[in-house]
């Protein structure tokens, strides 16, 4: 059996309340992964939508998916347990 691959973190902006969920298109200099969510930000449903959004986007188990950093920014910092081979793949299709 192969070990696990080490956690992956991924910059995102989040855009809250916005008409329609999108995963998609870069932002900042770190490229960050920019993610729309219909959810407003408040009680964490914005972040619980994010989550939900980048692991079906990444074809990866919402499980798999947490919070690093940044609770009640729109700057996150989001980590991959147990990411696919091709991520970085993944990632820069998204990013576009």
């Amino acid at each position: 059996m192969q070990p696990a691959a080490a956690p992956v973190k991924i910059p995102i902006r989040v855009k809250p309340g916005s008409a329609r969920a999108r995963v998609g298109g870069s932002y900042g200099d770190a490229g960050a992964l920019v993610v729309a969510v219909t959810e407003r930000a408040v009680e964490g449903k914005a972040t619980a939508a994010v989550l939900k959004a980048v692991a079906a986007a990444l074809g990866v188990p919402r499980s798999a998916v947490t919070l690093h950093s940044g609770p009640a920014s729109r700057d996150k910092v989001l980590l991959v347990r147990d990411p696919p081979a091709d991520l970085a793949t993944r990632l820069d299709a998204l990013r576009g």
